[in-house]
């Protein structure tokens, strides 16, 4: 039986499968876990030029915690920090992924399930997707470290509606809000995005990384250091710059070797 997340693998392009799918993919402290584990060796891999979260059918993306395992993981509040410290550092470890990260959400995308795909550079959902972190509803808050995967991507008024009305909301809503960069039809989800992923994988993958990192950068307010501002020259001493700009001067198609 396959883990409840596990890695797939087609040339550079690399799926993260969501897998749970008799709880809607929610996820309990092994999935956490897993969740680490797997997107901590495609971090490393330098090989990987785009990897796609998904959920493993079409039902939902992840309908968030899994609230059938909280008797057992979340009763002590060692139990609560202890879960709290593992779903905080499987986020830092999605967001901290060196590769584009394409989250492509059908069906229920829930609670930590929505701060899983906040944490992914683009989101591409189903027009019948349902979104929400209704979490009022059960007494509890979402701590400083999970907003911050959603907090990152919407402004404090959008995240602060998601929370305190508490409800549970459509596809082009999302997309309303910033959660979303494309809606497209159920069946299609896939497809968009994997064709995303395949645009991005042709591109020069030195340059994606480099551009991801800048953002998260400018995203600290402290100044630039000029090693850092330097870094921003870096493209023009690689051997793809040179295969890029000698490819559109010869109206060719470049193909990037990442180096």
């Amino acid at each position: 039986m396959a883990n409840a997340v596990y890695a797939e693998h087609n040339n550079d392009i690399a799926t993260v499968v969501l897998n749970r799918p008799d709880k809607l993919n929610a996820m309990d402290g092994e999935s956490w876990l897993l969740l680490n584990e797997v997107m901590t060796d495609l971090n490393e891999n330098n090989d990987i030029r785009c990897v796609v979260v998904r959920g493993v059918n079409s039902k939902a993306f992840s309908a968030g915690s899994d609230i059938s395992a909280w008797k057992e993981q979340r009763t002590t509040p060692e139990d609560v920090r202890k879960y709290s410290e593992d779903m905080e550092n499987t986020l830092d470890t999605v967001f901290a992924c060196p590769h584009p990260v394409i989250a492509a959400i059908n069906g229920v995308c829930m609670g930590g399930g929505l701060l899983i795909a906040s944490t992914c550079d683009l989101r591409i959902c189903g027009e019948s997707t349902r979104f929400g972190v209704p979490i009022n509803r059960l007494g509890m808050t979402v701590s400083y470290a999970e907003l911050g995967a959603l907090s990152r991507i919407i402004t404090p008024s959008a995240a602060l509606e998601i929370l305190i009305e508490g409800s549970v909301f459509g596809a082009e809503h999302a997309r309303h809000l910033g959660l979303i960069n494309k809606v497209v039809p159920d069946t299609d989800v896939e497809q968009a995005a994997y064709k995303l992923a395949q645009q991005i994988s042709e591109r020069a993958p030195l340059v994606n990384r480099w551009h991801k990192k800048f953002i998260h950068r400018l995203m600290d307010p402290t100044p630039l250091t000029e090693e850092e501002i330097e870094e921003g020259h870096a493209a023009f001493e690689t051997e793809d710059y040179q295969t890029g700009y000698q490819a559109f001067l010869n109206k060719k198609k470049a193909t990037f070797k990442g180096r």
